[in-house]
Protein backbone atom coordinates (compact mmCIF):
# COMPACT_ATOMS: atom_id res chain seq x y z
CA UNK A 1 0.00 0.00 0.00
CA UNK A 2 1.55 3.64 -0.61
CA UNK A 3 0.72 5.53 2.67
CA UNK A 4 3.33 8.11 2.24
CA UNK A 5 1.95 11.97 2.46
CA UNK A 6 2.21 13.51 -1.14
CA UNK A 7 4.11 17.44 -0.95
CA UNK A 8 1.36 19.61 -2.13
CA UNK A 9 2.86 19.62 -5.43
CA UNK A 10 2.25 16.44 -6.36
CA UNK A 11 -1.14 16.22 -3.93
CA UNK A 12 -1.65 19.07 -6.81
CA UNK A 13 -0.75 17.13 -10.02
CA UNK A 14 -2.83 13.92 -8.42
CA UNK A 15 -5.83 16.32 -8.03
CA UNK A 16 -5.50 17.42 -11.52
CA UNK A 17 -5.47 13.87 -13.13
CA UNK A 18 -7.77 12.45 -10.88
CA UNK A 19 -10.29 14.82 -11.22
CA UNK A 20 -10.16 16.03 -14.64
CA UNK A 21 -9.72 14.32 -18.00
CA UNK A 22 -7.28 16.10 -19.57
CA UNK A 23 -4.21 13.96 -21.19
CA UNK A 24 -0.94 15.25 -18.31
CA UNK A 25 2.32 14.55 -18.66
CA UNK A 26 3.85 14.72 -15.52
CA UNK A 27 7.70 15.29 -15.35
CA UNK A 28 10.70 16.68 -13.54
CA UNK A 29 14.15 16.60 -12.38
CA UNK A 30 15.92 13.36 -10.59
CA UNK A 31 14.95 12.78 -7.40
CA UNK A 32 11.87 14.58 -7.71
CA UNK A 33 9.02 11.98 -6.53
CA UNK A 34 7.19 10.84 -9.79
CA UNK A 35 7.42 7.21 -8.75
CA UNK A 36 6.22 8.31 -5.73
CA UNK A 37 3.42 10.22 -7.14
CA UNK A 38 2.36 6.97 -9.42
CA UNK A 39 2.31 4.39 -6.26
CA UNK A 40 0.05 6.85 -4.80
CA UNK A 41 -2.13 6.95 -7.90
CA UNK A 42 -2.35 3.49 -8.68
CA UNK A 43 -3.66 2.76 -5.32
CA UNK A 44 -6.15 5.77 -4.45
CA UNK A 45 -7.55 6.74 -7.72
CA UNK A 46 -11.24 6.29 -7.95
CA UNK A 47 -10.94 5.68 -11.83
CA UNK A 48 -10.59 2.29 -14.11
CA UNK A 49 -6.67 2.71 -14.57
CA UNK A 50 -4.46 0.67 -16.84
CA UNK A 51 -0.66 1.08 -16.07
CA UNK A 52 1.83 0.16 -18.48
CA UNK A 53 6.23 0.81 -19.39
CA UNK A 54 7.85 -0.19 -22.38
CA UNK A 55 9.72 -2.57 -20.89
CA UNK A 56 8.70 -5.72 -18.61
CA UNK A 57 11.00 -4.56 -15.80
CA UNK A 58 9.84 -1.43 -15.99
CA UNK A 59 6.52 -2.98 -16.06
CA UNK A 60 7.12 -5.01 -12.62
CA UNK A 61 8.25 -2.19 -10.45
CA UNK A 62 5.14 -0.05 -11.40
CA UNK A 63 2.22 -2.98 -11.21
CA UNK A 64 1.60 -3.10 -14.49
CA UNK A 65 1.66 -4.63 -18.27
CA UNK A 66 4.18 -3.92 -20.30
CA UNK A 67 2.87 -1.79 -23.41
CA UNK A 68 2.52 -4.33 -26.53
CA UNK A 69 1.36 -7.19 -23.96
CA UNK A 70 -1.63 -4.46 -22.62
CA UNK A 71 -2.75 -3.86 -26.27
CA UNK A 72 -1.33 -6.92 -27.61
CA UNK A 73 0.75 -5.04 -29.96
CA UNK A 74 3.31 -6.54 -32.51
CA UNK A 75 6.64 -6.08 -31.98
CA UNK A 76 8.62 -3.27 -34.19
CA UNK A 77 7.25 -0.51 -36.45
CA UNK A 78 3.31 -1.07 -36.10
CA UNK A 79 2.92 2.47 -38.88
CA UNK A 80 -0.69 1.73 -40.85
CA UNK A 81 -0.47 -2.01 -40.35
CA UNK A 82 -4.00 -3.53 -39.66
CA UNK A 83 -4.41 -3.83 -35.49
CA UNK A 84 -5.74 -7.35 -34.58
CA UNK A 85 -8.05 -7.21 -31.55
CA UNK A 86 -10.08 -9.90 -29.94
CA UNK A 87 -13.89 -9.49 -28.24
CA UNK A 88 -11.77 -9.69 -25.09
CA UNK A 89 -9.75 -7.22 -25.93
CA UNK A 90 -12.20 -4.53 -27.49
CA UNK A 91 -13.95 -5.24 -23.74
CA UNK A 92 -11.03 -4.49 -21.70
CA UNK A 93 -9.77 -1.31 -23.80
CA UNK A 94 -13.46 -0.11 -23.61
CA UNK A 95 -13.48 -0.32 -20.18
CA UNK A 96 -10.72 1.86 -18.95
CA UNK A 97 -10.81 5.17 -18.09
CA UNK A 98 -7.30 6.58 -17.73
CA UNK A 99 -4.20 4.72 -19.27
CA UNK A 100 -1.08 5.65 -16.95
CA UNK A 101 2.39 5.23 -19.02
CA UNK A 102 5.61 4.93 -17.10
CA UNK A 103 9.16 5.84 -18.38
CA UNK A 104 7.28 7.21 -21.42
CA UNK A 105 10.65 8.98 -22.66
CA UNK A 106 11.43 4.96 -23.68
CA UNK A 107 8.69 4.97 -25.78
CA UNK A 108 8.92 5.82 -29.71
CA UNK A 109 6.20 8.05 -31.43
CA UNK A 110 4.98 5.34 -33.80
CA UNK A 111 4.35 3.22 -30.65
CA UNK A 112 2.26 5.86 -28.81
CA UNK A 113 0.31 6.66 -32.31
CA UNK A 114 -0.80 2.86 -32.35
CA UNK A 115 -1.91 3.07 -28.67
CA UNK A 116 -3.62 5.84 -30.32
CA UNK A 117 -5.53 3.65 -33.07
CA UNK A 118 -5.83 0.91 -31.05
CA UNK A 119 -8.07 2.68 -28.67
CA UNK A 120 -10.04 4.72 -31.28
CA UNK A 121 -10.88 1.06 -33.06
CA UNK A 122 -11.83 -0.83 -29.77
CA UNK A 123 -14.02 2.06 -28.55
CA UNK A 124 -15.62 2.35 -31.90
CA UNK A 125 -14.56 6.57 -31.50
CA UNK A 126 -12.36 6.19 -34.99
CA UNK A 127 -12.17 10.26 -34.41
CA UNK A 128 -11.54 10.89 -30.91
CA UNK A 129 -8.19 10.69 -30.13
CA UNK A 130 -7.08 7.99 -27.54
CA UNK A 131 -11.13 6.70 -28.43
CA UNK A 132 -11.66 8.97 -25.76
CA UNK A 133 -9.27 7.60 -22.81
CA UNK A 134 -7.10 9.87 -20.36
CA UNK A 135 -3.98 9.43 -21.07
CA UNK A 136 -1.23 10.26 -17.99
CA UNK A 137 2.34 9.90 -19.00
CA UNK A 138 4.84 9.79 -16.63
CA UNK A 139 9.15 10.16 -17.36
CA UNK A 140 11.97 12.56 -17.81
CA UNK A 141 13.45 12.85 -21.62
CA UNK A 142 16.56 14.37 -20.12
CA UNK A 143 17.21 11.02 -18.47
CA UNK A 144 16.47 8.58 -21.42
CA UNK A 145 15.53 8.51 -24.73
CA UNK A 146 13.89 5.59 -26.98
CA UNK A 147 15.98 3.08 -28.76
CA UNK A 148 17.01 3.53 -32.05
CA UNK A 149 15.70 0.08 -33.88
CA UNK A 150 18.30 -0.75 -37.34
CA UNK A 151 18.52 0.84 -40.49
CA UNK A 152 14.80 0.60 -42.23
CA UNK A 153 13.14 1.53 -38.92
CA UNK A 154 15.36 5.07 -38.24
CA UNK A 155 14.79 5.50 -42.19
CA UNK A 156 10.99 4.70 -41.27
CA UNK A 157 11.04 7.67 -38.81
CA UNK A 158 12.97 10.08 -40.69
CA UNK A 159 10.37 9.94 -42.96
CA UNK A 160 7.11 10.22 -41.49
CA UNK A 161 8.10 12.03 -37.87
CA UNK A 162 9.92 14.83 -36.97
CA UNK A 163 11.64 12.33 -34.35
CA UNK A 164 11.36 9.47 -32.92
CA UNK A 165 9.88 10.84 -29.56
CA UNK A 166 6.67 10.46 -27.90
CA UNK A 167 6.22 14.04 -28.26
CA UNK A 168 6.65 13.94 -31.94
CA UNK A 169 3.40 11.28 -32.60
CA UNK A 170 1.24 12.61 -34.77
CA UNK A 171 -2.12 12.36 -32.19
CA UNK A 172 -0.47 15.45 -30.67
CA UNK A 173 -1.46 17.45 -33.20
CA UNK A 174 -5.31 16.69 -32.54
CA UNK A 175 -4.98 17.17 -28.53
CA UNK A 176 -3.01 19.15 -26.14
CA UNK A 177 -0.98 17.52 -23.24
CA UNK A 178 -0.72 19.65 -20.41
CA UNK A 179 2.89 19.38 -18.68
CA UNK A 180 2.87 19.02 -15.11
CA UNK A 181 6.65 19.19 -14.08
CA UNK A 182 7.59 18.74 -10.47
CA UNK A 183 10.37 21.18 -9.12
CA UNK A 184 10.67 20.12 -5.49
CA UNK A 185 13.51 17.99 -5.07
CA UNK A 186 13.89 15.28 -2.29
CA UNK A 187 17.02 13.50 -3.14
CA UNK A 188 19.75 16.63 -3.01
CA UNK A 189 19.97 19.21 0.21
CA UNK A 190 22.74 21.41 -1.29
CA UNK A 191 21.61 24.17 -3.60
CA UNK A 192 25.23 24.17 -5.45
CA UNK A 193 24.46 20.75 -6.45
CA UNK A 194 21.19 21.20 -7.55
CA UNK A 195 22.12 24.22 -9.28
CA UNK A 196 25.27 22.17 -10.96
CA UNK A 197 22.91 18.85 -11.48
CA UNK A 198 20.26 21.49 -13.63
CA UNK A 199 23.54 22.66 -15.50
CA UNK A 200 23.89 19.44 -17.01
CA UNK A 201 20.27 18.30 -17.65
CA UNK A 202 20.32 21.15 -19.75
CA UNK A 203 23.36 21.14 -21.52
CA UNK A 204 25.04 24.28 -19.79
CA UNK A 205 27.70 23.20 -18.06
CA UNK A 206 29.96 26.24 -17.96
CA UNK A 207 33.60 26.15 -17.11
CA UNK A 208 33.19 26.89 -13.85
CA UNK A 209 30.63 24.22 -13.01
CA UNK A 210 32.94 21.64 -15.15
CA UNK A 211 36.13 22.81 -13.00
CA UNK A 212 33.96 22.49 -9.49
CA UNK A 213 32.67 19.07 -10.53
CA UNK A 214 35.75 17.98 -11.65
CA UNK A 215 37.60 18.70 -8.20
CA UNK A 216 35.15 16.96 -6.69
CA UNK A 217 35.47 14.32 -8.51
CA UNK A 218 39.02 13.87 -8.42
CA UNK A 219 39.70 13.03 -5.17
CA UNK A 220 40.93 9.25 -4.52
CA UNK A 221 38.25 6.99 -4.61
CA UNK A 222 37.14 5.51 -1.55
CA UNK A 223 37.91 1.93 -1.02
CA UNK A 224 35.53 1.22 1.04
CA UNK A 225 33.04 -0.31 -1.59
CA UNK A 226 31.77 2.60 -2.51
CA UNK A 227 29.64 1.68 -5.56
CA UNK A 228 30.91 2.68 -9.28
CA UNK A 229 27.99 3.00 -11.78
CA UNK A 230 29.46 2.11 -15.45
CA UNK A 231 28.31 2.83 -18.85
CA UNK A 232 28.66 -0.99 -20.20
CA UNK A 233 27.02 -4.41 -18.50
CA UNK A 234 30.86 -5.79 -19.12
CA UNK A 235 32.19 -3.20 -16.76
CA UNK A 236 30.00 -3.71 -14.01
CA UNK A 237 30.35 -8.07 -14.77
CA UNK A 238 33.94 -7.39 -14.45
CA UNK A 239 33.99 -5.29 -11.12
CA UNK A 240 31.29 -7.42 -9.50
CA UNK A 241 33.34 -10.49 -10.76
CA UNK A 242 36.56 -9.47 -9.36
CA UNK A 243 34.94 -8.10 -6.12
CA UNK A 244 33.67 -11.62 -5.70
CA UNK A 245 36.63 -13.69 -6.30
CA UNK A 246 38.29 -11.42 -3.61
CA UNK A 247 36.75 -12.89 -0.61
CA UNK A 248 37.42 -15.92 0.91
CA UNK A 249 34.78 -18.73 1.19
CA UNK A 250 33.04 -20.79 -1.28
CA UNK A 251 30.27 -18.95 -3.83
CA UNK A 252 27.01 -20.02 -2.86
CA UNK A 253 23.99 -19.38 -5.67
CA UNK A 254 20.79 -19.02 -4.93
CA UNK A 255 18.07 -20.03 -8.23
CA UNK A 256 15.11 -18.23 -8.55
CA UNK A 257 11.51 -19.78 -9.00
CA UNK A 258 10.07 -18.86 -11.68
CA UNK A 259 6.34 -19.53 -12.47
CA UNK A 260 3.37 -18.84 -14.95
CA UNK A 261 3.83 -17.22 -18.03
CA UNK A 262 6.84 -15.03 -17.22
CA UNK A 263 8.16 -14.72 -20.86
CA UNK A 264 11.37 -13.36 -22.30
CA UNK A 265 14.45 -12.75 -19.81
CA UNK A 266 14.01 -8.99 -18.64
CA UNK A 267 14.05 -10.77 -14.95
CA UNK A 268 13.78 -7.97 -12.06
CA UNK A 269 16.81 -9.95 -10.30
CA UNK A 270 19.69 -12.64 -11.26
CA UNK A 271 18.16 -15.35 -12.29
CA UNK A 272 21.26 -17.35 -10.53
CA UNK A 273 22.44 -15.34 -7.93
CA UNK A 274 26.06 -15.40 -6.47
CA UNK A 275 27.02 -14.93 -2.93
CA UNK A 276 30.08 -14.79 -0.46
CA UNK A 277 29.84 -13.76 3.28
CA UNK A 278 31.87 -10.05 2.44
CA UNK A 279 30.04 -9.28 -0.80
CA UNK A 280 28.53 -5.91 -0.93
CA UNK A 281 24.64 -5.82 -2.11
CA UNK A 282 22.33 -3.98 -3.50
CA UNK A 283 18.47 -3.68 -2.52
CA UNK A 284 16.31 -4.37 -5.39
CA UNK A 285 12.84 -3.64 -3.81
CA UNK A 286 11.60 -1.67 -1.19
CA UNK A 287 10.96 -3.71 2.63
CA UNK A 288 7.75 -3.70 3.94
CA UNK A 289 8.67 -2.30 7.51
CA UNK A 290 10.98 -0.16 6.13
CA UNK A 291 14.16 -1.61 6.86
CA UNK A 292 15.74 -0.81 3.91
CA UNK A 293 14.72 1.09 0.77
CA UNK A 294 15.16 0.32 -2.89
CA UNK A 295 19.08 1.30 -3.77
CA UNK A 296 20.22 0.71 0.02
CA UNK A 297 23.58 -1.00 0.16
CA UNK A 298 24.45 -3.59 2.02
CA UNK A 299 27.10 -6.27 3.21
CA UNK A 300 26.19 -10.18 3.39
CA UNK A 301 27.03 -11.91 6.93
CA UNK A 302 25.64 -15.06 7.02
CA UNK A 303 24.20 -17.80 4.31
CA UNK A 304 22.11 -20.88 5.09
CA UNK A 305 18.22 -21.01 3.62
CA UNK A 306 18.22 -16.80 4.02
CA UNK A 307 20.44 -13.90 3.61
CA UNK A 308 21.53 -12.13 6.54
CA UNK A 309 22.94 -8.83 5.45
CA UNK A 310 24.58 -5.42 7.88
CA UNK A 311 22.72 -2.33 6.72
CA UNK A 312 23.93 0.61 8.31
CA UNK A 313 25.41 -1.33 11.44
CA UNK A 314 21.88 -3.19 11.84
CA UNK A 315 21.79 -7.01 11.07
CA UNK A 316 18.79 -7.74 8.80
CA UNK A 317 17.84 -11.15 8.02
CA UNK A 318 16.56 -10.96 4.43
CA UNK A 319 13.39 -13.19 2.84
CA UNK A 320 12.81 -14.18 -1.10
CA UNK A 321 11.11 -11.69 -3.02
CA UNK A 322 8.05 -12.47 -4.98
CA UNK A 323 7.52 -10.12 -8.21
CA UNK A 324 4.20 -10.45 -9.83
CA UNK A 325 3.49 -10.12 -13.34
CA UNK A 326 0.16 -8.74 -13.92
CA UNK A 327 -2.14 -8.80 -16.41
CA UNK A 328 -5.39 -6.83 -17.13
CA UNK A 329 -8.49 -8.02 -18.04
CA UNK A 330 -12.51 -7.83 -18.05
CA UNK A 331 -14.68 -8.69 -15.64
CA UNK A 332 -18.27 -9.22 -17.12
CA UNK A 333 -19.51 -9.89 -13.73
CA UNK A 334 -18.24 -6.08 -12.44
CA UNK A 335 -18.20 -4.87 -15.50
CA UNK A 336 -15.02 -3.44 -14.70
CA UNK A 337 -11.29 -3.99 -14.91
CA UNK A 338 -9.72 -6.89 -12.95
CA UNK A 339 -5.80 -7.13 -12.52
CA UNK A 340 -4.87 -11.02 -12.50
CA UNK A 341 -1.52 -12.51 -11.48
CA UNK A 342 -0.44 -14.42 -14.69
CA UNK A 343 3.39 -15.17 -13.54
CA UNK A 344 5.87 -14.63 -10.42
CA UNK A 345 9.43 -14.63 -9.94
CA UNK A 346 10.69 -15.44 -6.57
CA UNK A 347 14.32 -14.78 -5.40
CA UNK A 348 16.62 -12.60 -3.18
CA UNK A 349 16.04 -9.11 -3.74
CA UNK A 350 19.45 -8.42 -3.77
CA UNK A 351 22.21 -7.82 -6.40
CA UNK A 352 25.60 -7.94 -6.27
CA UNK A 353 26.82 -4.14 -6.12
CA UNK A 354 30.34 -2.91 -6.30
CA UNK A 355 29.39 -1.81 -9.56
CA UNK A 356 26.14 -1.26 -11.14
CA UNK A 357 24.77 0.54 -14.76
CA UNK A 358 24.06 3.77 -15.12
CA UNK A 359 21.09 2.33 -16.94
CA UNK A 360 20.29 0.26 -13.44
CA UNK A 361 20.54 2.90 -11.50
CA UNK A 362 17.56 4.72 -12.61
CA UNK A 363 15.31 5.90 -9.38
CA UNK A 364 18.27 4.70 -6.90
CA UNK A 365 19.73 7.37 -4.56
CA UNK A 366 23.86 6.94 -3.09
CA UNK A 367 25.10 8.69 -0.59
CA UNK A 368 28.22 8.36 -2.50
CA UNK A 369 29.52 6.84 -5.97
CA UNK A 370 32.16 6.20 -8.39
CA UNK A 371 30.88 7.74 -11.64
CA UNK A 372 33.03 5.36 -14.72
CA UNK A 373 31.95 6.84 -18.07
CA UNK A 374 34.89 4.78 -19.63
CA UNK A 375 35.68 6.19 -22.85
CA UNK A 376 33.02 7.94 -23.49
CA UNK A 377 29.46 9.00 -22.54
CA UNK A 378 27.57 7.79 -25.77
CA UNK A 379 23.76 8.39 -24.79
CA UNK A 380 21.75 11.27 -24.35
CA UNK A 381 21.10 12.18 -20.44
CA UNK A 382 23.34 9.09 -19.36
CA UNK A 383 26.16 11.59 -17.53
CA UNK A 384 22.60 13.42 -15.66
CA UNK A 385 21.40 10.09 -14.33
CA UNK A 386 24.58 9.20 -12.95
CA UNK A 387 25.71 12.34 -11.26
CA UNK A 388 22.02 13.00 -10.02
CA UNK A 389 21.96 9.60 -8.25
CA UNK A 390 24.36 11.16 -5.48
CA UNK A 391 22.83 12.92 -2.64
CA UNK A 392 25.27 14.98 -2.06
CA UNK A 393 28.37 16.62 -3.82
CA UNK A 394 31.07 15.38 -1.79
CA UNK A 395 29.70 11.65 -2.05
CA UNK A 396 31.01 12.33 -6.02
CA UNK A 397 33.94 10.75 -7.20
CA UNK A 398 34.69 10.23 -11.17
CA UNK A 399 37.16 7.67 -12.53
CA UNK A 400 38.19 10.59 -14.83
CA UNK A 401 37.24 14.10 -15.36
CA UNK A 402 33.89 14.81 -17.02
CA UNK A 403 34.85 16.23 -20.85
CA UNK A 404 32.32 18.45 -22.65
CA UNK A 405 31.39 15.19 -25.02
CA UNK A 406 29.82 13.72 -21.76
CA UNK A 407 27.34 16.01 -21.54
CA UNK A 408 24.57 15.29 -24.31
CA UNK A 409 21.06 16.36 -24.71
CA UNK A 410 18.51 15.65 -27.08
CA UNK A 411 17.95 18.98 -29.12
CA UNK A 412 14.21 17.36 -30.14
CA UNK A 413 13.91 17.67 -26.15
CA UNK A 414 15.07 21.10 -25.46
CA UNK A 415 12.33 22.08 -27.98
CA UNK A 416 9.79 20.14 -26.75
CA UNK A 417 10.31 21.22 -22.91
CA UNK A 418 10.95 24.78 -24.05
CA UNK A 419 7.53 24.75 -25.93
CA UNK A 420 5.35 23.57 -23.15
CA UNK A 421 6.07 25.91 -20.63
CA UNK A 422 5.35 23.47 -17.83
CA UNK A 423 2.17 24.19 -15.52
CA UNK A 424 3.36 25.24 -12.22
CA UNK A 425 1.76 22.11 -9.94
CA UNK A 426 0.77 24.92 -7.24
CA UNK A 427 0.07 28.25 -7.02
CA UNK A 428 2.75 30.30 -6.05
Amino acid sequence: MSDIALSPEQQAVFDAIETTRENIFVTGRAGTGKSTLLNHLSWNTSKQIVICAPTGVAALNVGGQTIHSLFRLPIGVIADHEIEQSNELRKLLGTIETVVIDEVSMVNADLLDAVDRSLRQARARPREPFGGVQIVLFGDPYQLAPVPGDGDERAYFEDQYRSMWFFDAKVWSQTDLLIYELSTIHRQHEDEFKWMLNAVRHGRVTAEIAARLNEMGARPAPTDGTITLATTNATVTRINATQLARLPGRVRTARADLSGEFGGRSYPADEALELKVGAQVMFLRNDSDQRWVNGSIGTVTKIDSTVWVEVDGEQHEVQPAVWEKYRYSYSPLTKSLKKDIVAEFTQFPLRLAWAVTIHKSQGKTYDSAIVDLGTRSFAPGQTYVALSRISRLDGLYLSRPLRPSDIIVDENVLRFMSRAAPIPAIEA
